[in-house]
């Protein structure tokens, strides 16, 4: 039996569909070093000017072990957002989209979020590239829905702007997932479990891992997934418990592209198995409504 893990609830999904494991293929290591603004043309992207490309290159190797991750570089992924609870404690993680906007998973919306912090590397973080921001206001999407999982989005409006700086700045949306067909290698960034029953890294990791076909992913998931999931992963990485709401993100001519929401996957963290995210363009229209109405 496989599990649902949504931040730190559980539910049973039902009878695992057996599948074959996915791997990695391509170049073992890249530095994304490329960082061309007048890139942007060669992939469709939605957000505000110059999103998407960190003042500090990320360094990533293909890794067969975040599960299965490494220390990401400092600053090397300046949208990453931790979310707060009372006590100070991590619970989910974020992305900004602007300065005055964090995008999450709705299901990370279960506790209370005090706040959020921006420019961390490290949880105990204090230091002077570090934001702590509070929230204005939360908005679900309407459809949202913990079980079955559905439309597992959320947006947080700041009450004082994030200050951009080298270790702040905004991801960009996918807008055309042509761009980024099954099999392209992404990675995802977060401060979560490193395996099943541990606790958070301390510090951010990050991990690469293909995009897996709906059709393939369904074949260990099953009518769970739908048209409004992306599936990533089954290569031995993947997120785990408190990873949640953080960015699936993929890069083409130097900019970093969000694709999906880190959303639910197997109860153990079994990175032989695809997890599932929150699909960026079956959410575009709602995304852009709320930031223009709000």
């Amino acid at each position: 039996m496989l599990g649902l893990w949504l931040l730190g609830c559980w539910a049973v999904l039902g009878a695992a569909f057996a599948g074959q494991e996915g791997e990695l293929s391509g170049a073992q290591e890249s530095e994304f070093s490329d960082q061309d603004p007048a890139r942007l043309t060669l992939s469709c992207t939605c957000g505000i000017p110059g999103c998407g490309i960190p003042a500090i290159p990320p360094k990533l190797s293909g890794l067969p072990r975040v599960i299965g991750g490494e220390d990401a570089v400092p600053g090397s992924w300046p949208w990453m957002v931790s979310l707060r609870i009372p006590g100070d404690i991590h619970s989910c993680a974020g992305v900004l989209i602007s300065e005055e906007w964090v995008l999450t998973a709705a299901h990370c919306m279960l506790e209370p979020v005090e706040k959020v912090v921006v420019g961390l590397f490290n949880l105990n973080d204090n230091g002077k590239n570090v934001q702590v921001l509070t929230i204005a206001q939360v908005f679900v999407h309407p459809n949202a829905s913990v079980i079955p999982v559905h439309d597992d989005i959320a947006l947080l409006k700041l009450a004082t702007p994030a200050r951009f700086t080298d270790t702040v700045s905004a991801v960009c949306l996918v807008c055309d997932e042509a761009d980024f067909p099954p099999g392209t290698l992404c990675v995802i960034t977060g401060w979560g479990h490193r395996q099943h029953n541990t606790e958070n890294s301390p510090t951010l990791q990050q991990a690469v891992l293909p995009l897996v076909s709906t059709p393939d992913c369904q074949k260990y998931w099953g009518a769970n997934i739908t048209d409004d999931m992306i599936c990533a992963g089954g290569n031995g990485t993947g997120p785990c418990m408190n990873d949640s709401g953080g960015p699936l993100v993929c890069e083409k001519g130097g900019v970093w592209t969000q694709v999906g929401i880190v959303s639910w996957g197997s109860r153990e963290c079994d990175a032989s198995i695809p997890a599932v995210f929150t699909r960026i363009t079956a959410h575009l229209p709602w995304v852009k409504q709320t930031l223009e109405e709000n």
